[in-house]
């Protein structure tokens, strides 16, 4: 199994504060999610990302803020920069470290979580997680985070029986609204259900589940939690996600 399926890795920055420059929160959240796409794979080791100039019209960022978010990263070894050549991926992921008599420690890959995981245990992490992650969401995402949420909420409302795009779209929706904590480890805790959930196994069964009505119904749903995480009304915003999670609940009853 290659490194790309397993759990997210915790940004370096976060265990070792020592080598922590000044920068700035735009900077350090355009690392974050530089990041987090090396460690799903998205940029692999030892290929080159995309240009400065190009990040920055992504990110919607200046590309001062995108030069500071790469120097940023490689003063923790994630990524080197070559004059002349370009950024490329120097991080790799560690290995599990082991036990003194030689067992397992209990960490598991993504495809192994997949396999072993059931519907309802995947139900139970949801309610977990996710109304706090809305409830910090609410408060913290700034003004370019809504606008992103929007800009994706608007290709999800377009969507009439594709349930595999819709399925894909609406992780996308909250892995954004994950980012928009500004807490990497609920963002990085969130990734792993995000992870989990684009598996072949998993993916299947919510296209099954992905009627047109339902497809209506969530976008109806997202459009609600959308607007109240705007207006940054978070009682109403944590309800709409506990009603999301219960009607998940409710159709994986229904199929089974």
């Amino acid at each position: 199994m290659t490194s790309e399926t397993n759990v997210p890795d915790t940004p370096p920055w976060v265990h070792d504060p020592s080598r922590h420059p000044l920068i700035t929160p735009q900077a350090k959240d355009v690392a974050t999610r530089v990041f987090a796409r090396i460690v799903s794979g998205a940029y692999p080791y030892g290929t080159r990302i995309p240009a400065e100039r190009d990040l920055a019209a992504e990110f919607q960022e200046t590309r001062a803020t995108i030069r500071q978010a790469l120097e940023f990263l490689a003063t923790y070894d994630v990524v080197a920069r070559r004059a002349g050549s370009g950024t490329f991926v120097s991080y790799r992921k560690p290995p599990p470290p082991s036990l003194p008599d030689g067992g397992a420690t209990g960490e598991v890959t993504i495809l192994q979580l997949a396999e072993t995981a059931s519907p309802f245990a995947m139900n139970v992490a949801e309610s977990i997680l996710e109304p706090e992650m809305i409830r910090l969401a609410t408060i913290y995402m700034s003004t370019r985070d809504l606008a992103e949420l929007a800009a994706q909420l608007e290709k999800l409302e377009k969507i009439v029986t594709e349930s595999d795009i819709f399925a894909t779209l609406e992780d996308d929706f909250m892995m954004t609204i994950a980012r928009g904590t500004h807490n990497t480890l609920v963002a990085a805790m969130y990734a792993i259900l995000y992870q989990v959930r684009r598996q072949p196994q998993w993916a299947a069964s919510r296209k099954q589940m992905l009627k047109p009505s339902k497809i209506r119904s969530t976008q109806m749903l997202l459009r609600s939690l959308y607007e109240a995480i705007s207006r940054r009304d978070v009682e109403t915003a944590v309800e709409l996600i506990k009603l999301h999670v219960a009607s998940t609940h409710e159709d994986m009853i229904y199929e089974s």
